[in-house]
């Protein structure tokens, strides 16, 4: 072993190293040879280490890789092993005829507040907890209606967007005379629709005491913005592109911020079903006189140019608050007509007076 050189050892004639051959080391007086086995020693321990490293970063390694395997795995099986969430998500709240019929008081005329193509809607209160709801109620009687609430139901189910008017629940039951029942329940819209405000009716126009109220410049530009918010999703953003087909005034309904929501999707129309030559499209092309773009009165397909062709319509109505139905368009003359030859020295003459007011403008 090696021999000290400290204390007592460093003495050479306190020490006597006679018969131990296996010495080593020690002070120089003691001639004994030098030691190696520090050397070997220390790289034993270094080779030790190394093993011990490499062995905890092999393992630490593998420990990583693995958690990304399995966490990568765990992502791609997510969407098989839960396929019923998204169902649960978009399940809808089940409601009786019985109910709607209480909601609206026997779906009474006082409850009344609009009339479509293929229905009327009625203002209801949900006995449940109070809420204030729409009711569109399918006219069964109608053809195409039957069509009309299954498409509506399709579109509607599957779009989220704020707006798009939101549906509540659908109903198709059998009323108090055993007759089919089909209803959409809506959130309700308490400033109505945009139609009501560019057009207020004549009878309160004539009433001088009743001041009926005008849209701001700057409300329109809002109610234009969020149509064109609505419509962008629809064509670009949905899973199936989804083409409105009776875009116009009457369909725009307005919440209590005048906030713009896009209702009414009996006429919808998906962008698979448009290019299937095997379906058919009478209820596609099928609109609103004045707002439905010409090509489709030749027999083109529907498509989303059709939908930004009503879009164009329904501004140059919010601006001049003209109908595209009105007596004064005859012949070669419409409204798309009446802008273009304002154009660009008499566009002032066409715009409705309500937005050259200044006061009305900032309001």
């Amino acid at each position: 072993g090696k021999l000290p050189t400290k204390g007592i050892f460093a003495n050479a004639s306190a020490i006597s190293v006679i018969g131990c051959s296996r010495l080593c080391g020690g002070i120089p007086e003691l001639q004994l040879p030098k030691c190696t086995e520090n050397k070997s020693s220390s790289q034993k321990i270094s080779q030790k280490l190394k093993i011990i490293f490499l062995t905890l970063s092999a393992f630490s390694g593998l420990v990583i890789v693995s958690f990304f395997i399995f966490y990568w795995h765990k992502r791609r099986r997510g969407p098989s092993r839960q396929p019923s969430i998204p169902m649960m998500r978009k399940a809808l709240p089940k409601m009786s005829y019985q109910s709607l019929f209480k909601a609206t008081d026997g779906f009474s005329s006082t409850r009344l507040i609009g009339v479509g193509s293929f229905g009327s809607v009625y203002k209801g209160v949900l006995d449940e907890d109070g809420t204030i709801v729409a009711i569109k109620v399918i006219n069964l009687q109608c053809q195409g209606a039957s069509k009309s609430f299954m498409v509506e139901c399709k579109a509607l189910k599957n779009i989220r967007h704020r707006n798009l008017v939101r549906v509540i629940t659908s109903c198709s039951s059998i009323d108090f005379q055993g007759n089919d029942f089909k209803a959409i329940v809506y959130e309700y819209m308490p400033n109505g629709n945009l139609e009501k405000w560019l057009h207020p009716d004549a009878a309160l126009q004539r009433d001088e005491e009743i001041k009926i109220p005008k849209l701001t410049l700057l409300q329109r530009i809002s109610i234009a913005i969020d149509v064109a918010s609505a419509l962008e999703y629809l064509h670009h953003h949905c899973q199936e592109p989804i083409l409105h087909c009776d875009l116009k005034p009457s369909n725009i309904l307005l919440d209590k911020n005048f906030s713009a929501h896009i209702g009414d999707f009996g006429l919808a129309r998906f962008h698979e079903a448009v290019s299937n030559p095997t379906s058919s499209s009478s209820v596609g092309v099928r609109g609103t006189i004045g707002y439905t773009a010409p090509e489709y009165g030749l027999g083109s397909e529907v498509s989303t140019n059709g939908d930004v062709y009503s879009n164009g319509i329904l501004l140059l109505e919010m601006v001049t608050t003209k109908k595209p139905t009105d007596v004064m368009f005859k012949r070669d003359l419409n409204l798309h007509t009446f802008a273009r030859m304002a154009l660009p020295d008499h566009v002032m003459n066409i715009v409705d007076p309500i937005l050259l007011n200044g006061d009305e403008i900032l309001a």
